[in-house]
């Protein structure tokens, strides 16, 4: 049986960029980030096609078939988020529905589309709120994502007044582990304030969550971004003066580490533009209690997260690296790998069964989920050749913070490159590097299973799987028997779907860990 949905292989244009005034919907769980809804149990019946979505450019549906809307959680200038329940599973979630009318002209519109792009691109990703599904209907798009009930850290922090340096280092570690998340998976979160991060529970404990990615961008490695938009406070010298990249997340944390050491802003004013002009004076006051009693190495990392040139700003990887951060040996010595140098590994372990089962899984993705990649992959691809060189992959990966050795790196490659042909296409990217939980979506596994099933039996033969190897041209010379017998969990020499399943889930970290719980933030 053939491949499958709709596929999305086609190189778009780059994305626009916006000065739109995103709406955190604040408390109980606004915005952002990545999966799909749980699957329904049975498939919906046909009908008469639905009309196409202007905003999300797919049939529109009705989210009120899946979900019950509740109470408001909170609302922003174009957006206003429920309470809602999953009509089959009773699980509560959040749904930020933000009305069309208020989508004034095609910018806004690309913005929307840009955010449900970035929260599947990030999805799975630790500490940052899950997006379940999107939906677009006649009068408005709603996002629905995991609920988190433990409110704005920005409440946490007002009842707290300032931290301590050892709880503001833990705290100040997550938040920098999700900006080098973000960058190092080429987005630029552009809004980063204490509002915008969220609390999964009302425990002490609780683990934070970034929402809101409304503002946020896909870039590439040297571009630059001329659109003022931000919170006052927060926004770094280069916005102002219109040139700027992803240096901008870390000042807007700096300026929360200030916050949270402190407990006032280091620029402030009556107004926006008196605000706006301390911001570019760049004077960070370190005499005012409490900082003379307060430790050289946090006043050093203040200073140094913001410095008013962005070139000597540090970065996500040196800020995780810096004295400070690590004091009492709490933080590891070097940060989390990228995400996609993670996924690369995985798949390098992975058999070839189960590469050319995520191939055609692959093919199925819309272009909403794969668009954050097909950047990626645009930014590494640095001849504009359609291809990754062995030399490219290498650049790529040392630009965001990762050493390799020459090994490590042709291992990655020839994982990658499933033809064999020494360079790593779109589809071969996207195949490798794609968030694994994708195999959990029941009907992404099935129709994989369909794909090498071809009689219909309901078994993959060993004749079927060695045919499917050929048609991808990944046929590495293993015995197929042996293949087959690392799958064939009832020792019949075929696969019947449950262990095509099981195969497909079994060694995929990220489908199942996605929260970093190894820091008490309070």
């Amino acid at each position: 049986m053939g491949n499958c949905c709709s596929g999305g292989t086609d190189d778009p244009e780059d994305k626009g960029e916006t000065d739109q005034q995103n709406n955190n919907a604040n408390a109980n769980g606004d915005s952002s980030s990545a999966t799909t809804p749980p699957p329904s149990s049975k498939p919906s019946k046909p009908s008469k096609p639905a009309a196409m979505g202007p905003v999300l450019g797919r049939p529109m549906e009705d989210v009120k078939s899946t979900y019950s809307i509740g109470k408001e959680l909170g609302r922003g200038q174009f957006g206003v988020t429920y309470l809602c329940t999953h009509k089959t599973t009773g699980k509560q979630y959040a749904c930020k529905t933000i009305a069309k009318r208020k989508l004034v002209n095609k910018e806004d519109i690309e913005d929307v589309k840009r955010e449900v792009q970035i929260m599947h691109h990030l999805t799975g990703q630790p500490n940052i709120v899950e997006l379940i599904g999107a939906f677009e209907d006649k009068q408005s798009v709603h996002l629905v994502m995991e609920l988190c009930a433990g409110g704005e850290l920005f409440d946490r922090i007002i009842a707290k007044g300032h931290y301590t340096e050892r709880a503001a280092a833990s705290l100040l570690r997550t938040i920098v582990q999700i900006v080098h998340t973000c960058h190092s998976m080429g987005v630029i979160h552009r809004d980063l304030k204490p509002e915008n991060f969220l609390l999964l529970n009302k425990d002490e404990t609780s683990p934070l969550q970034a929402t809101d990615f409304g503002l946020s961008v896909f870039y590439k490695q040297g571009e630059v971004f001329k659109d003022i938009v931000g919170s006052a406070y927060y926004i770094a010298p280069e916005v102002l003066k219109r040139k700027y990249g992803p240096e901008v997340d870390i000042w807007s944390v700096g300026v929360m580490l200030y916050i949270l050491l402190c407990g006032v802003p280091p620029f402030w004013a009556e107004s926006e533009n008196g605000i706006f002009n301390a911001i570019l004076k760049g004077h960070v006051d370190f005499s005012s209690d409490p900082w003379p009693s307060i430790s050289p190495a946090a006043k050093d990392l203040v200073r140094k997260m913001l410095n008013s040139d962005p070139k000597q700003r540090l970065t996500a990887y040196e800020v995780l690296n810096h004295p400070w951060i690590k004091e009492d040996g709490e933080a590891p010595d070097t940060p989390l790998d990228n995400a996609v140098l993670n996924r690369l590994k995985q798949f390098r372990a992975m058999n070839q069964f189960k590469k050319v089962a995520l191939k055609v899984i692959a093919s199925c993705l819309s272009e909403e989920e794969i668009m954050g990649l097909k950047q990626m992959f645009k930014g590494m691809d640095t001849d504009n050749s359609g291809t990754i060189t062995i030399e490219e992959l290498k650049q790529g990966l040392a630009k965001q913070g990762t050493r390799l050795t020459e090994q490590e790196v042709k291992q990655l490659m020839e994982a990658a490159d499933a033809d064999g042909n020494g360079i790593i296409d779109y589809d071969e990217f996207i195949t490798a590097t794609m968030h694994m939980n994708r195999l959990n979506r029941e009907e992404h596994v099935y129709t994989a299973f369909q794909y090498f099933d071809k009689d219909n039996s309901g078994y993959i033969t060993i004749e079927e799987l060695e045919q499917a190897l050929h048609e991808y041209n990944m046929h590495d010379g293993r015995d197929i028997k042996e293949i087959i017998s690392e799958v064939d969990a009832d020792n019949d020499g075929r696969i019947n779907y449950d262990e095509f399943a099981a195969m497909m889930s079994k060694g995929n970290p990220e489908a199942h860990t996605k929260k970093r719980r190894d820091s008490t933030l309070f």
